[in-house]
């Protein structure tokens, strides 16, 4: 079994799957040092070679994009979808998984967390797209700004989230769409978790 990796080990490693997944290929030495602003290449070098130890990957000195990935068949992991959530106008949300999806297992995933699918363009301004995974955290109180999954007339919105005096605000990263402004004693609103990631597949379907 591999060893656990730092948090810093874990995004760079998250770092060459996702640019070996979105370009077929892993990235240079000096690709990983600009994404992470180093100013060399050796504290690059440290890190991979704590990763390889750790038996997450191999190198190849010889080659610029000689890094491998010895695990690659257990970077993925089903996750069940349990419904979808709108960013737009409120969608139904469904008591049982809807789909699966092969999650990367260094995915921050706590306690009680579960997964949603977006649909709708009203976070694309907060880079969250139709089609997204979003993890959400049923455990964490909302602060003003987070983004959040809500129940609404039994329908799912996920939104930021504004406490005001007397109402609630749910708004979104979209000029094109209005507030929903809801009444702290209204019956039909209840607040699902704390949106704590999304995950975009590179080999999802447009649409």
């Amino acid at each position: 079994m591999p060893r656990e990796l730092t948090e810093i080990q874990k995004k760079i490693l998250e770092f060459l799957i996702n640019h070996k997944a979105d370009r077929g290929m892993p990235p240079t030495l000096a690709e990983i040092a600009k994404h992470f602003g180093y100013r060399n290449r050796a504290t690059v070098q440290q890190h991979l070679g704590a990763i390889e130890k750790k038996g997450f990957i191999k190198k190849n000195p010889k080659l610029s994009r000689g890094i491998e990935l010895t695990l690659e068949d257990k970077f993925f992991i089903p996750r069940p979808v349990l419904g979808e959530v709108a960013a737009g106008n409120p969608l139904t949300i469904y008591p049982d998984a809807v789909d699966t999806i092969d999650l990367p297992t260094i995915a921050h995933m706590p306690k009680d967390s579960f997964l949603l699918k977006v649909k709708g363009d009203s976070l694309k301004d907060a880079y969250i797209f139709s089609g997204d995974i979003v993890i959400v955290n049923p455990n964490l109180e909302p602060k003003n700004g987070q983004i959040v999954a809500a129940i609404l007339d039994d329908a799912a919105v996920v939104k930021r989230f504004y406490k005001k005096k007397n109402e609630i605000e749910l708004v979104s990263e979209n000029p094109e769409y209005k507030p929903i402004v809801i009444d702290k004693k209204y019956p039909s609103f209840k607040l699902v978790g704390i949106v704590i990631g999304v995950y975009r597949s590179m080999e999802k379907k447009a649409g």
